[in-house]
């Protein structure tokens, strides 16, 4: 059975690094923080599409193999600008 009345943990995206030989399309630079469930139409569409996926799988108690508990590392799938970011589970915030 399902508690409802727990909260949900927070999922904080962070990008950690650039790769790719462009600037990034839509500005995001090393450092930027995103909340996913305020300020997700900040970040990239791409990258939100990406993200969304691990967002689920941490949000609801999933753990990505070879990853911390908790966290992953993923990238943006433009090939100009490989963007890596990291998002992670905060409990309680």
């Amino acid at each position: 059975m399902i508690d409802i009345s727990m909260k949900r943990p927070k999922i904080k995206i962070t990008l950690i690094e650039r790769r790719g030989q462009s600037p990034c399309h839509r500005g995001h630079k090393p450092g930027d923080s995103f909340d996913f469930d305020t300020e997700r139409g900040r970040l990239c569409p791409m990258a939100m599409h990406v993200a969304f996926v691990y967002a689920d799988i941490l949000r609801y108690g999933g753990s990505i193999p070879g990853q911390p508990e908790g966290e992953a590392v993923f990238c943006c799938p433009d090939a100009d600008t490989m963007n890596i970011f990291k998002i992670e589970r905060t409990e309680g915030e």
